[in-house]
């Protein structure tokens, strides 16, 4: 897993702090060529893996990549899954039936339909979630996808549930149909690595909110703290910046004197941003005790 992935927010108009800022970038991306050519900045500074929801835009971005191999054999898909508007829109338009018709998996709707079927007939969990996650993975057929995340919006109803069992199926199918490694996106690292472990996943790729304020960073800062001293797991840090409350270079200072953090995430929409963004992280990483 590289030290710096691109995320996506920023693509979809989703920025926590200002809400006319996320409107001026919703209307920039309309136009897919425009996402591409950041993506393309990105990759030119040395910044390769991507990670995206699958908002049916990011399709596109599949699409063009699949017909320029030779541009984008190193680029890398880190897909994070369900993104839910994207059901609920497609059932509306197109119905029950047309929607999972869109949503299928390549081997056939006759085959996945009737997986659907036995495993709600058999009251299968493991079968249901497995049909969704091959349904979100369709739009990157032929891609480089070393992690595929579980998005927190699940992530976080399975922990308050105390449905733990789920995260468990969720990392051995990925592993075994993808050959990929399993990722959680949460929004409470510390009871996410406690119901992991009771499950089995171990030594877990989190991602989490990690900054210097305690920006959205639910279960307190001391209890962060410690397990990124104590605790064997691969943190991903999101929202360092805490949308823009952190100076750039104070924020990255610090995450990366943290113990544990394998990776951050961040979004960018110039070349300028990206280029500094890596700068800063290239420089600060290199001197992490």
């Amino acid at each position: 897993m590289d030290r710096l992935l691109f995320g996506d927010n920023q693509f979809f108009g989703v920025n926590h702090m200002s809400e006319e800022k996320a409107r001026a970038q919703a209307m920039r991306f309309q136009d897919i060529k425009s996402v591409i050519e950041v993506l393309d900045s990105a990759m030119d500074e040395g910044v390769n893996s991507f990670m995206c929801t699958t908002h049916d835009r990011i399709a596109l971005v599949c699409e063009h990549m699949r017909t320029n191999p030779g541009r984008y054999k190193d680029f890398l898909f880190l897909p994070c899954m369900p993104y839910a508007h994207k059901y609920a829109n497609a059932v509306t338009e197109d119905g029950i039936i047309g929607a999972l018709k869109r949503f299928m998996p390549a081997e056939g709707f006759i085959n996945a339909a009737l997986r659907g079927g036995m495993s709600l007939a058999k009251k299968d969990i493991e079968g249901i979630a497995t049909l969704l996650v091959d349904a979100e993975m369709k739009m990157f057929a032929g891609l480089n996808t070393p992690v595929i995340f579980l998005q927190n919006v699940v992530v976080d109803l399975l922990l308050g549930l105390g449905f733990n069992e789920a995260f468990r199926i969720f990392a051995d199918h990925v592993k075994n149909r993808y050959n990929s490694e399993p990722g959680f996106i949460t929004m409470n690292m510390p009871m996410l690595l406690d119901a992991l472990a009771k499950v089995g996943v171990d030594n877990p790729i989190i991602c989490a909110n990690i900054n210097k304020i305690g920006f959205r960073m639910c279960g307190g800062f001391e209890a962060y703290e410690r397990i990124l001293r104590e605790k064997k797991f691969r943190a991903i840090a999101m929202s360092i910046f805490a949308s823009g409350a952190i100076p750039p270079r104070e924020a990255i200072e610090w995450v990366c004197q943290q113990p544990n953090i394998e990776a951050i995430v961040f979004g960018a929409s110039s070349r300028s941003h990206i280029r500094s963004t890596k700068e800063l992280v290239d420089q600060y990483w290199s001197v992490r005790g």
